[in-house]
């Protein structure tokens, strides 16, 4: 069994096809200046061809993924249109007389390698959009047009050096089982793709294999935890075709209580809301019985491009989600980028410690502009549907009244525009640092709600990076310092009379419900495929458990002893049988 990363869940079982990748090495080949300018046809027809091409997968794969993820491939467009890159091609050409496809080759080298040696894994993991563009581009300058096809008539195991969406748009996705790569990443535009298509993907392999895979091999995916096993003997293989079938079949089973009240065997209500990025992940999400949006993530309409999105593009977006919400809360992030988040069009300084620096809202203050835009956007939308607006990484009651400033603008503006809105649409924070915490019963006063941020309230409170490897085990959830940290939030919450749920991957996580249930706490707010796991946990569970847990866990010293004290309550509920 070999170890990556997991990219997309499930398990899959199957044999191998290994598409080849796109690679050439080319000799430094000049041209005469007299046929420089035959060399720049060929240049500009090779651009044409790659975005025609382009284009027709866009239009090919939008009706498979739905059209926002399908956008993706704009950013693809964009790179053939980037005058950065394409002057840096047509510099090497008339400086040099390279060829056109030796320019395209040292450019796109160029780029991946400056993209490369960036401490920031997003932007890591563009340098391979780069790259598909740059070779399907080169594809058509050297006429290499014939490309392995995978097998028509059978299902398979894809297997590729760095999954790219062009790999995606020629594969059937009825015919693929899973996908494991030797490169790339869990943010990747693949990877991202994978998952609104419901494929397991394992991702990072290189250098872990004994040898590479060869079509025909027998695979077996883990997505969740990132692991592959290649030719397995027949017993391996039976038992992980019964993981496969049993996860399928439970699948199958909850999607029966998606629309099941979800209350406690003693009759507490929870809401279970999703964690979204895109109308994709909405449609999904009320499918499995989401009652709302806790966490629209609006970064993602602001990466993979070259200018700010402007108001009008955004409010349609989240019109849009509030229309189909039909009443349902939907709860706006604003602008969550810096640390692990860049976006093209804006300069971050180089940092020692970005996940401490110039991040969240602190840009959004900083850039009023910008911030104003989109709290406009967002409050045009307010009037087709139950929107709430939410503050990311708060520290201090001076952010949350500087923003409510710019609020206050953004709504003038809209009166004299006359455009219509929510006057009082509701504006919380997340509680994703610890100064918010100490300071709760005084954010309390200022805002009508809060959101737990689970996964840098750990990080923070620990000082753990949990991406980085070598203290990434002290990463710890359930460390006795998280917990009295998140009571204390809940305490103040319940002292003001304000609603708090949790947004974190911990919402997502059921074995954690007797916690939420003992603090009290009647939100959660998850990514879309946890939704019926929880809901199945919550009809099984019983919020008197959790406060006496939540008694037990208090008291314990050790994250050991609290993890005990979760699986003897959760152990405890499935044996006790259904009150009534």
């Amino acid at each position: 069994m070999v170890k990556g990363f997991g990219g997309s869940s499930g398990f899959a079982v199957g044999r191998a096809f290994v598409m080849p990748s796109w690679e050439w090495e080319l000799p430094d080949k000049m041209v005469d200046v007299a046929d420089l300018a035959i060399e720049f046809e060929k240049l500009y027809e090779g651009i044409r061809c790659s975005k025609s091409e382009i284009e027709n997968i866009k239009q090919d794969i939008s009706d498979l993924i739905g059209e926002e993820e399908s956008n993706i491939f704009n950013a693809h467009l964009a790179i053939l249109e980037d005058p950065i890159f394409m002057n840096e091609i047509q510099g090497l050409m008339q400086r040099q007389y390279k060829a056109a496809e030796v320019a395209v080759k040292e450019t796109i080298d160029k780029f991946v390698s400056m993209f490369d040696l960036l401490d920031d894994d997003y932007m890591k993991e563009r340098a391979a959009d780069i790259k598909d563009v740059g070779n399907r581009l080169l594809k058509h300058l050297l006429g290499e047009l014939e490309e392995a096809d995978p097998p028509a008539d059978a299902p398979y195991i894809l297997v590729v050096k760095e999954m790219s969406p062009s790999h995606l748009a020629r594969m059937d996705s009825s015919q693929v089982l899973g996908v494991v790569t030797m490169l790339g990443g869990a943010t990747s535009h693949a990877a991202i793709m994978l998952r609104a298509m419901g494929i397991p993907f394992a991702i990072g392999m290189e250098g872990k294999l004994a040898s590479p895979v060869q079509t025909g091999d027998i695979v077996i995916i883990n997505g969740d935890e990132g692991t592959v096993i290649v030719n397995p003997g027949l017993e391996v293989i039976a038992e992980y075709e019964e993981k496969r079938d049993h996860a399928a079949a439970h699948l199958e089973r909850l999607k029966g209580i998606a629309h099941v009240p979800c209350v406690t065997r003693d009759g507490v209500k929870m809401e279970l809301k999703a964690n979204i990025s895109s109308a994709k992940e909405l449609d999904i999400a009320l499918k499995n019985g989401a009652t709302g949006v806790g966490l629209f993530r609006t970064e993602f309409l602001y990466m993979d491009r070259v200018t700010l999105p402007k108001e009008e593009e955004q409010y349609e977006v989240y019109r849009e989600a509030a229309v189909k919400l039909n009443g349902k809360p939907l709860v706006i992030r604003t602008l969550d980028v810096g640390g692990d988040k860049s976006v093209d069009f804006m300069s971050f300084p180089q940092e020692d410690n970005p996940a401490l620096g110039y991040r969240a809202i602190r840009i959004s203050l900083d850039r009023k502009d910008l911030f104003k835009t989109q709290l406009k956007a967002i409050l045009r939308a307010s009037a087709h549907g139950n929107v709430r607006i939410m503050y990311p990484m708060i520290s201090s009651v001076g952010e949350v009244r500087k923003a409510n400033e710019i609020l206050e603008q953004a709504k003038s503006e809209l009166v004299r525009e006359g455009k219509k809105f929510r006057e009082d649409t509701p504006v919380g924070i997340m509680i994703e640092v610890p100064a918010a915490v100490l300071i709760a019963d005084m954010l309390a006063d200022e805002v009508q709600f809060f959101s737990i941020g689970t996964n840098d309230l750990v990080q923070y409170v620990l000082a753990v990076d949990r991406m980085n490897e070598t203290v990434a085990s002290l990463y710890d959830p359930y460390h006795p310092a998280v917990l009295r940290l998140l009571k204390q939030v809940a305490d103040s919450a319940k002292a003001k009379m304000i609603p708090v749920s949790v947004c974190g991957e911990m919402a997502g996580d059921p074995e954690a419900m007797p916690l939420w249930l003992g603090l009290g706490i009647r939100e959660l707010s998850m990514s879309v495929q946890s939704l019926l796991t929880v809901k199945e946990k919550v009809l099984h569970s019983e919020a008197k458990a959790g406060e006496v847990f939540l008694r037990n866990a208090l008291r314990c010293r050790l994250s050991e002893e609290i993890r005990h004290e979760l699986n003897d309550c959760c152990h405890e509920q499935e044996m006790s049988p259904k009150e009534g």
